[in-house]
């Protein structure tokens, strides 16, 4: 502000404000300090193995399912075996559960049954379990090889468990005559 000589209050522009290096270097320190802690704030990203390791516990649920249905068809010792894999595959849910569970800091997904009413299944045979035995024991062993450490140790054993299951606890499938 400015009085003129006839007394009136003139307005005069003033300089824009300087900043100073230690003003910028100051502003820059701070604004680097409010995106670290923001960023810290929010969640990591999960690491690309969840998926694999949550299709491998769907694979080991429906695993023991598809065994205990099966065994509710036989008798005998092919009855047991099958009780035997739906239990083995019922541990293996459990570890792999486990172990996204630790991995992601969550609850592990779960599944929903879901029902047919249109059609009625056909129960499944021994063949059946074994085929899935077959796919899962393949599944685990490839995703075996792209992991390391535990989560590798861990399907390792489960596609020998399941390798064994379908070649040594099931009988061999008869040959048509």
């Amino acid at each position: 502000m400015h009085i003129a000589a006839n007394g009136k209050i003139c307005l005069v522009p003033s300089p824009p404000p300087t900043l100073s290096r230690r003003r910028v270097l100051a502003s820059a320190a701070v604004l680097a300090l409010v995106g670290t802690v923001s960023a810290a704030c929010g969640t990591p990203p999960q690491p690309p193995e969840v998926d694999e390791l949550a299709a491998q516990l769907e694979r080991a649920r429906t695993d023991s399912q598809l065994a205990t249905d099966a065994a509710a068809e036989e008798r005998g010792p092919v009855a047991q075996a099958l009780t035997a894999i739906a239990a083995e595959r019922a541990a293996h849910a459990q570890a792999l559960s486990d172990e996204l569970v630790r991995l992601r800091g969550d609850a592990a997904p779960t599944t929903t049954a879901t029902s047919t009413t249109a059609e009625v299944a056909k129960a499944p045979t021994v063949a059946d379990a074994a085929n899935a035995l077959r796919a899962s024991a393949d599944s685990a062993a490839e995703l075996a090889a792209k992991l390391s450490g535990y989560r590798a140790g861990l399907l390792a054993s489960i596609a020998a468990a399941c390798t064994a299951a379908y070649t040594v606890a099931l009988p061999a499938p008869r040959k048509p005559r």
